[in-house]
């Protein structure tokens, strides 16, 4: 059970923070244009990391992310019987995280129309976003749903990386809890160099917890089309399992013994 709870806690504190920068920056800037932008999110999002993982790191060891939990049972020992557990817990955690972020930004939702603060893809809270921008003219250009799923796929192995060697005693020697910093590092890394055509969900459940909220709330939009499954939730998985096995394939039979 401190598991799970430290998945569901661990988790509402991610998207808290995480969806909560998002609706800062869509509805109530404070600054001038040029100071809210994709790096005032980025940022956001390594810092709802970093919290997150301090927080609840000690309790289940902070996966977070169904990517990480099944990543880790394929290859690192993770039990099979608490995959599913872990699974759910993030979810409800991330739904939960989505109603925090509703309560603090209620009135500039409800006032905007209810806009999806919420999870990746199309129809984000800026009238045309420059991230996820699968079939609409994102600042970049619109990006094909395999050009977002390859995005994905990739951002969550960088991800896997960054994680494995944090708590890689073999690598590079990292202490105690530093590790979280590299994590942190690695998810900004992600979303600077990496996160354009997707959004970098590289978390199914950051994407479909909130994703559930935002459809009970009266958000329009969230499950058109298969961009929501097959994008955030199956890119993801199977980034996972790549940036595990290219880890060691590369890193892990190089490493000092």
């Amino acid at each position: 059970m401190k598991g799970i709870i430290g998945e569901i806690f661990g988790t509402c504190i991610l998207i808290l923070l995480g969806d909560g920068v998002v609706a800062n920056v869509g509805l109530a800037p404070r600054l001038a244009s040029a100071g809210y932008d994709w790096n005032t999110i980025v940022i956001g999002w390594s810092m709802a990391v970093l919290v997150a993982v301090y927080i609840t790191g000690g309790v289940s060891g902070a996966h977070l992310n169904p990517a990480v939990t099944v990543a880790l049972a394929v290859k690192r020992g993770f039990p099979m019987k608490d995959v599913l557990p872990y699974i759910v817990a993030q979810v409800v955690g991330a739904f939960l995280g989505a109603f925090l972020v509703f309560l603090v930004y209620m009135e500039g939702l409800q006032k905007a129309g209810m806009p999806n603060v919420w999870c990746t893809g199309p129809g984000g809270v800026f009238g045309n976003s420059f991230w996820g921008a699968v079939g609409d003219k994102g600042e970049g250009g619109s990006y094909s749903l395999v050009n977002a799923f390859i995005a994905e796929v990739i951002g969550t192995s960088v991800l896997l990386w960054g994680i494995l060697a944090s708590g890689d005693g073999k690598n590079m020697g990292l202490k105690d809890n530093l590790g979280v910093f590299v994590v942190a590092l690695t998810v900004l890394a992600v979303g600077i160099s990496l996160g354009g055509p997707s959004g970098y969900a590289i978390n199914p459940a950051r994407d479909f917890g909130p994703r559930l909220f935002g459809l009970l709330v009266g958000t329009k939009g969230l499950f058109d089309g298969i961009y929501w499954l097959a994008v955030p939730v199956i890119g993801p998985i199977v980034g996972g399992l790549v940036g595990i096995f290219t880890y060691d394939w590369f890193v892990t039979p190089n490493l000092a013994k």
